[in-house]
């Protein structure tokens, strides 16, 4: 959260109207709210989710969320329940009209999420092959006209031993910006002392 806070209005209300019925008449009353018992209680295993994710906001909106890098991670490929997670995100961030850049470079899984999210959508790419690699970089959009939704995507293919792809960033329906991924790594390898 860094040095941004939220402060729950709601409960300090409640508090401060209980302080005030308390010593309104001179005495002290105490209520403990009770609370049902659970329908369910179990252990369960969530898993080993880890979410790389860039997440940019529009602070002219009001800090409205406007895009979103997905970092695909060994852990959201390897469960048929973790690729729906990582799909059913992605879908809800479009449904918000949030654009979503999707960034595969696992190579030790196979599996394509951005066709995954695409038969989520109800869309094809016939670019994918009957085969989709299972390294790509794609960007995905939604935008609503005349109460319509539109979905664009723009999806690469990834080889190893080539260069990445750069992708567009789209923050408003008629502005994006250049995600350089080659220059990016480059300069990453760089920092890292990676030859």
């Amino acid at each position: 959260m860094g040095r941004y806070f939220e402060l729950d209005i709601g409960a300090f209300e409640y508090e401060k109207r209980s302080a005030d019925i308390n010593t309104a008449n001179g005495g002290t009353a105490t209520t403990v709210p009770t609370v049902a018992e659970p329908t369910v209680s179990a252990d369960i295993d969530i898993g080993d989710q880890h979410e790389y994710e860039v997440l940019i906001y529009d602070v002219e909106r009001e800090k409205t969320l406007v895009a979103a890098v997905e970092f695909v991670s060994p852990g959201n490929k390897d469960r048929a329940e973790h690729r729906l997670a990582f799909v059913a995100k992605c879908s809800a961030l479009l449904q918000r009209n949030v654009s979503v850049a999707l960034v595969d470079v696992v190579t030790d899984r196979s599996g394509n999420l951005y066709a995954e999210l695409l038969g989520e959508l109800g869309v094809t790419d016939s670019t994918l092959g009957v085969e989709p690699p299972s390294l790509y970089a794609a960007s995905c959009r939604t935008r609503t006209n005349q109460h319509r939704n539109r979905f664009d995507a723009w999806a690469y293919p990834v080889v190893l031993g080539h260069p990445l792809p750069a992708l567009s960033l789209w923050y408003a329906p008629d502005r994006a910006v250049t995600l350089d991924l080659e220059g990016s790594y480059e300069d990453t390898c760089q920092l890292l002392g990676i030859g």
